[in-house]
């Protein structure tokens, strides 16, 4: 009686070994099917030993479509509560004013704040009175009025200016504009030398930007010049509703110069 069980477990061992091996012939032919991928080429490298190394810069002359008035208000009194009264009432006074042109609250800030004692003369002890500088800053969003705005100041009691700056809000834009044009500069300025010695430009080995203000200063004022013979590229953005770039009275916004200057090097084939 005891082999019956002994062929029933050789039989279900059987059974389940061939189970097994029909199941997993159809995976082991599908791995054997799969195709192996055929080895890539190896990326080209660049040569490290031949190369050109040269500048890029572009300028974007822009009509600035707001400006930053820096107001002093300056105040004297014989004791501190008197020349803060004062200072305090003037600088009420021209704010009023700027308002009045239309200027939110918003865009009228204290910039600085100074007391401090006036003695009676360099080398003596005894204070005679006291000075404040109070310094408003005022974003413009009406650049052509900005001389009206120094003139209604004045008129109620700002004493100073002591800057004035036209920038634009989309200096962004701007600034990619000009730092595309700096690189076309540099790679028709590399193809032209590679192109002179017998070669040709390969792949970009190194690229660097220099890290000075975007901003150059007004474009019919100081700072300019230097771009009068440079070998780059020079344009004119094109007015974008923030007025022609004129004003009549002394403060007029001209163009602003927003600019970009990279440095890329190249291997040579």
């Amino acid at each position: 009686m005891k082999s019956f069980p002994n062929t029933l477990n050789v039989i279900l061992t059987v059974i389940l070994v061939f189970v097994l091996v029909t199941l997993g012939l159809p995976q082991w032919g599908a791995r054997a099917a799969t195709p192996v991928p055929e080895p890539t080429e190896q990326a080209a490298t660049c040569d490290y030993g031949r190369n050109v190394a040269v500048s890029g810069r572009a300028v974007i002359n822009v009509v600035p479509d707001r400006v930053l008035i820096q107001l002093g208000v300056q105040s004297n009194g014989v004791s501190p509560a008197e020349v803060q009264r004062r200072n305090t009432s003037a600088i009420e006074r021209v704010k009023a004013a700027i308002q009045a042109l239309g200027v939110a609250a918003s865009d009228i800030t204290s910039d600085n704040y100074v007391i401090e004692p006036l003695y009676e003369d360099y080398d003596s002890l005894y204070i005679k009175g006291y000075r404040i500088n109070n310094v408003l800053a005022v974003t413009l969003r009406k650049v052509d009025k900005a001389s009206d705005l120094i003139a209604s100041a004045f008129g109620a009691g700002a004493n100073q200016v002591v800057n004035v700056e036209f920038y634009t809000s989309d200096l962004r834009t701007y600034r990619d504009q000009a730092r595309l044009l700096a690189m076309e500069a540099a790679v028709q300025k590399a193809e032209a030398l590679a192109e002179a010695a017998g070669a040709e430009v390969g792949c970009v080995l190194s690229i660097s930007e220099n890290s000075w203000s975007y901003y150059s200063g007004w474009y019919y004022g100081y700072g300019n010049s230097q771009f009068l013979w440079a070998q780059n590229v020079v344009q004119n953005a094109p007015t974008t509703g923030g007025g022609e770039g004129a004003s009549e009275g002394p403060v007029s916004p001209g163009h602003i110069s927003v600019q970009a200057e990279v440095y890329v090097s190249f291997d040579l084939d």
